[in-house]
């Protein structure tokens, strides 16, 4: 019998790999790998952009020997869209209420080219927080835990949500997007205008963070992806 592919986690903007802990407790008897993105974090010094972002995504794959599927959170999606792209053990993506982004396209030209309401952004210093994370992100989290995954959030770089696009791996990589149809991050049908580009559509009936919100529940969707992505693999 064929094995799973090693199963790849994108965080998104704000977060780290600290954020996919009760998912990946919930598929402990799979392969997966984390990614720390390096435009997230404490020192606003020190952070990357959004290409850095992309050679962190594309090393974490290039060290797998064998089939990877990659999910990808939020901005995670810009990251693995650039940095995927023409790397041949990549099977399937997974854009988790993500950025299905194509070439030429930003973050900030996906949210209208203006800084939503609730991004406290820091031009001078190049970093954005947000500002009420809370309502935004865990609004179906429970409290202790959502009051744990606010303390650990640190500054997002703000090059990383302007630089566009060079390339997209969805145009050859089979992709499913999952819309979380609560979410007060990404609208609603902003989602469903990116999920256009998938080739299947899930939902969730979760706000932004389905990985603190309903863990088992989006293990249950990965494991199903897994099972076709090993298919996919197969073939090749």
């Amino acid at each position: 019998m064929t094995s799973a592919p090693t199963l790849v986690l994108v965080h998104g903007a704000w977060h780290g790999p600290w954020a996919w802990r009760r998912l990946v407790e919930e598929l402990a008897d799979l392969d997966v790998r984390t990614v720390a993105l390096p435009s997230v974090g404490p020192d606003i010094a020190a952070l990357g952009d959004m290409h850095t972002d992309a050679e962190a995504v594309r090393a974490a794959v290039a060290v797998v020997d064998g089939p990877v599927l990659v999910c990808a959170h939020s901005y995670g999606g810009v990251p693995v869209t650039e940095g995927l792209a023409g790397v041949p053990n990549v099977v399937g993506l997974v854009y988790l209420c993500a950025f299905q982004l194509d070439i030429g396209e930003s973050l900030m030209s996906a949210v209208g080219g203006a800084a939503p309401g609730w991004w406290d952004v820091h031009r001078a210093e190049g970093y954005v927080d947000p500002l009420r994370p809370f309502e935004t992100f865990y609004a179906d989290v429970r409290p202790h835990t959502a009051r744990g995954a606010v303390a650990r959030l640190g500054h997002q770089a703000l090059a990383a949500l302007e630089q566009p696009l060079t390339r997209a791996a969805w145009r050859t990589v089979p992709s499913t997007y999952v819309v979380c149809e609560r979410d007060a991050a990404i609208p609603v049908v902003a989602q469903e205008i990116m999920a256009d580009r998938a080739d299947r559509v899930l939902r969730m009936p979760t706000s932004h963070s389905p990985f603190l919100s309903r863990p088992a529940q989006l293990a249950g969707i990965l494991r199903a992806e897994l099972v076709g992505a090993g298919r996919v693999a197969a073939i090749r």
